[in-house]
């Protein structure tokens, strides 16, 4: 794909993120690449977990994914979502749940994920729009049972693409990844300025060591597992 006809993708995919749900930003956009870079998606059955408005799953459609399936844990997203494909003109089958119910489908080819990856002071609860980030103090309530889940979500070689960031511990990522049942590898990164979320947990990172005082930028990860 050429990159003028990605960016046709990207317009068409654009969507509008309802009150709740999450807007998306780098993150989304840069998963987005990776997806049309690695040519997994073509032909592809893919999975999207954590779909939000539904933008990455509506990309994998239009990058001509033969199925796509995505999934959130809120309601009110997956309204967003199933909206969002109607509005775009795209088969994505949006679905309320997620690892558990995933794991019940016959395995993908392909599964995409942008989990709620930033560092909270205290455990997420509820269903706000907070619930899109707040991923525990470590940043790794999603990520870590993505890690020990995603191969039973995966046919034999399928792929999984993680974007979180360096502050939510990508290593650890490639450490889990390894052991269970995936080879993984680093597919992209890119660094940002902080947006408001991080703007206002700066302070509190600061403190517990993990980001140097005045320093107001991250580094978006995208890990890649090959299942073995």
């Amino acid at each position: 794909m050429t990159t003028a006809e990605f960016d046709s993708v990207r317009s068409l995919a654009r969507v509008h993120a309802d009150p709740g749900v999450y807007e998306p930003q780098e993150d989304s956009l840069l998963l987005c690449d990776v997806a049309a870079d690695s040519r997994l998606v073509p032909g592809a059955r893919v999975l999207d977990m954590c779909t939000g408005s539904g933008a990455v799953a509506n990309t994998a459609a239009l990058l001509g994914a033969r199925e796509v399936v995505a999934f959130d844990i809120s309601p009110r997203a997956v309204a967003c979502a199933q909206r969002n494909a109607r509005s775009v003109g795209v088969d994505v089958d949006v679905r309320l749940g997620s690892f558990s119910e995933a794991a019940e489908l016959e395995p993908f080819d392909v599964l995409l994920c942008n989990p709620p990856y930033v560092p909270s002071e205290t455990a997420p609860t509820g269903m706000g729009l907070h619930r899109a980030w707040d991923a525990g103090e470590d940043g790794r309530v999603v990520l870590d049972p993505l890690c020990t889940r995603g191969a039973e979500m995966l046919a034999p070689g399928g792929v999984l693409l993680v974007v979180h960031s360096e502050f939510s511990g990508p290593q650890r990522t490639r450490e889990m990844l390894n052991t269970h049942g995936f080879g993984a590898s680093e597919a992209a990164c890119r660094t940002i300025d902080f947006g408001p979320v991080m703007t206002a947990r700066a302070e509190w990172l600061e403190a517990k060591g993990v980001l140097e005082a005045g320093r107001r930028t991250e580094e978006l990860v995208v890990l890649r597992g090959d299942k073995r």
